[in-house]
């Protein structure tokens, strides 16, 4: 099945939610845990047993396992091979971004089946141009893997370049939607590239996210961001979305039926179900 496929499947089986798993230092104290590789294990493998099982995606963001060399690398593997075991999605937050040989190599990395830190499918920069995620797009085609593209960013910085006017007048963020658009077309029942929107942003931008594939929303939950605020976003693509929140879930830890609670009440929430 194409990573489309998968994850129309998965949102309607298990729902929308995306959990995201990232070892923030303060979290490893909050959890009595020290910030050293056996405490980033510890806390990686427990959220991964609590949630992956139940939840449709999980999000490793990987700098929180890279800032601790190969073996924090290793940590993040085991992630994503018990995770994907458990039945969970594993979109790899790591928004690489470059040309050529080093894109390529970088696609390979993240989802060549043969790699062991092969994902599902990975957020990707596409500010050197589109067409510098040929590679990655190439790659993904071939391994049945899928691309989450930035576009519409929550951070405050995000506008600069996202809202930007190119030489047609469109934005720079809607041109991007067309780019994800024509690489979509005539997929069923979802294409395999798909965009980062923030769950935050205004109303009035006016952009366009009828574009055949898969949306992740992360800024929900303790950010901010609520079901209502998916519906005003995208509308009738709501249904492609899948709103991501870490700290909503992680600082239920280590109590992992509370870190389920949270999992399943944001289900709820986002299905139109009661909180």
């Amino acid at each position: 099945m194409t990573f489309g496929a998968r994850f129309h499947a998965a949102l309607a089986e298990r729902g929308p939610f995306c959990v995201g798993i990232d070892p923030h230092a303060a979290l490893l104290h909050e959890w009595g845990l020290d910030d050293d590789v056996a405490g980033l294990e510890s806390f990686a493998m427990s959220v991964v047993d609590a949630v992956a099982p139940h939840c449709s995606v999980v999000k490793p963001q990987s700098a929180f396992y890279e800032r601790f060399g190969s073996r924090g690398i290793a940590v993040l593997e085991r992630v994503i091979e018990a995770s994907r075991a458990a039945g969970a999605l594993v979109l790899l937050d790591i928004k690489r971004g470059d040309i050529g040989s080093t894109s390529q190599a970088y696609a390979e990395a993240y989802l060549d089946p043969s790699s062991p830190l092969a994902s599902d499918a990975v957020t990707v920069s596409p500010y050197l141009g589109f067409g510098s995620l040929d590679p990655f797009v190439e790659v993904a085609r071939r391994h049945d893997a899928g691309l989450f593209v930035l576009a519409l960013t929550s951070n405050k910085e995000g506008p600069e370049v996202q809202h930007a006017r190119v030489d047609t007048g469109e934005t720079v963020a809607d041109r991007i939607l067309d780019h994800l658009r024509r690489l979509n077309a005539d997929a069923e029942p979802l294409g395999s590239f798909g965009a980062v929107v923030g769950a935050t942003i205004s109303s009035d931008t006016g952009a366009d996210f009828a574009f055949n594939g898969p949306i992740l929303a992360p800024g929900y939950g303790a950010q901010g961001g609520t079901p209502d605020d998916i519906r005003r976003i995208f509308g009738a693509s709501a249904a492609h979305v899948s709103a991501s929140s870490s700290r909503e879930v992680l600082r239920a830890g280590p109590d992992a039926a509370a870190m389920r609670d949270v999992v399943r009440r944001a289900n709820d929430a986002l299905r139109g179900g009661q909180a």
